[in-house]
């Protein structure tokens, strides 16, 4: 099986200004997921593309070992670019450069770097198993649940429990998984049906066994710093 690797780094972050390439503990970000990724392909042989569109981050990934000559377009450098989209775009440039046709893709995503090879085996594993899914996407156990004690508004104006059932405890109410976008698998047909969003009708999980988190704010940032520079994680990142 073919495999493509896709590392997806934009310029111009406004939540943690240049985190693709901050440093945790003396490394860049992205320095994190460079090393996951080549550790990964020594074993599957797979492919290693870059999508950026930021000249520093193209510099900074070539002294980890991952250069490109491909550049992503401004259309696709936006607030509002999906990143199914972009992924799709690299995916064709890649084949076409590289002449050969993928079968699997795993994205792995800068911004959540907190994930083993292990992690990556067991869930291209299970993928690999079940031939009607479409993709895989990893997830965390949830710490809040639309069952039982998330609320919204609803037609009268008042709040109310956003998913309906008879539950008193937390723990009797169906299981829910928050997605912590650390990697994502597709098959070659997720794209060929022109899917546009990762959560599809044949989408499986792969639920992350130990802490793994995004960063979207500062503080995340800070508390990702913590753990690694302090060796909390419990694994080797």
């Amino acid at each position: 099986m073919k495999i493509l690797i896709t590392i997806c780094a934009r310029g111009g972050s406004k939540g943690i200004p240049g985190k693709n390439i901050r440093s945790i503990n003396g490394l860049p970000l992205i320095a994190y997921t460079i090393k996951t990724a080549k550790a990964f392909s020594e074993t599957y042989a797979a492919d290693i593309a870059l999508s950026t569109d930021d000249p520093e981050i193209r510099n900074i990934t070539g002294l980890y070992g991952l250069s490109t000559v491909y550049t992503r377009p401004s259309f696709l450098a936006t607030d509002n670019a999906g990143k199914v989209d972009v992924i799709n775009h690299l995916l064709k440039f890649e084949e076409e450069t590289r002449k050969v046709k993928y079968d699997m893709v795993l994205d792995l995503d800068i911004t959540s770097p907190l994930r083993t090879v292990q992690d990556l085996i067991s869930a291209f594993e299970l993928i690999s198993k079940d031939r009607n899914a479409l993709n895989l996407f990893s997830v965390s156990q949830a710490n809040r649940n639309p069952y039982f004690n998330m609320v919204e508004k609803n037609e009268e104006g008042y709040y109310s429990t956003i998913k309906k059932g008879e539950f008193l405890t937390r723990q009797s109410a169906p299981k829910v998984y928050d997605m912590n976008a650390s990697f994502y698998f597709y098959r070659r047909n997720f794209f060929e049906l022109n899917l546009t969003s990762s959560i599809t009708e044949r989408t499986m999980i792969y639920v992350v066994p130990h802490l793994c988190f995004d960063l979207d704010h500062e503080v995340d940032f800070e508390f990702m710093t913590f753990l690694v520079e302090n060796n909390k994680l419990g694994f080797d990142l």
